[in-house]
């Protein structure tokens, strides 16, 4: 025969309802409009506009990352074609690229950014570009800090599909 549970006796709230209490002060008190504010001066839109270039520059080195491991390992075409497409989605959204192959990029820039040589077993492949993605969403996640907030909201969300996409690519062989 079950035993009937502990009458409980409620005299306050619940620890849960403190902690989400607390962490949703933390947000709401993080919140303000002076991030907003910001970008309508001349100097905060040209930093705003040098991050947004600096953020599409990264999404293009790290597509070019992505076409060499495909070059190199053709089988993981179907793991990477998805995740590379959200790569170019990502570029576009920053205003670079035009989404279909790493040309539109500078000689240049791609010369002094292209990724390392890719490595001969696809595990460790995917080990490199999923290092590559998480390094890329740490250092977006730290600027978006100092952006305006439209281009700081983008950022933290591409930032979030990195470490998704590190994710994936770590976990997902397992």
């Amino acid at each position: 025969m079950p035993f009937p549970p502990p009458p409980r006796t409620l005299l306050g709230p619940r620890r849960r309802s403190l902690l989400a209490s607390a962490a949703g002060a933390a947000l709401l008190v993080g919140c303000s409009t002076d991030a907003d504010d910001s970008g309508t001066t001349g100097g905060s839109e040209s930093a705003a506009e040098a991050a947004r270039a600096r953020a599409a520059s990264d999404s293009n080195t790290l597509l070019q990352h992505y076409d060499a491991v495909l070059a190199a390992h053709p089988t993981l075409a179907d793991r990477l074609d998805p995740l590379r497409a959200e790569v170019v989605r990502h570029a576009a959204a920053f205003g670079g690229g035009s989404g279909g192959s790493t040309a539109s990029s500078s000689p240049s820039a791609s010369a002094s950014a292209s990724p390392s040589p890719v490595a001969a077993t696809p595990s460790d492949a995917l080990t490199n570009l999923a290092t590559a993605e998480r390094a890329l969403a740490d250092r977006r996640a730290k600027a978006l800090l100092d952006l305006p907030g439209e281009l700081a909201r983008l950022l933290a969300s591409v930032a979030a599909a990195g470490a998704a996409h590190a994710y994936l690519l770590t976990e997902g062989a397992k």
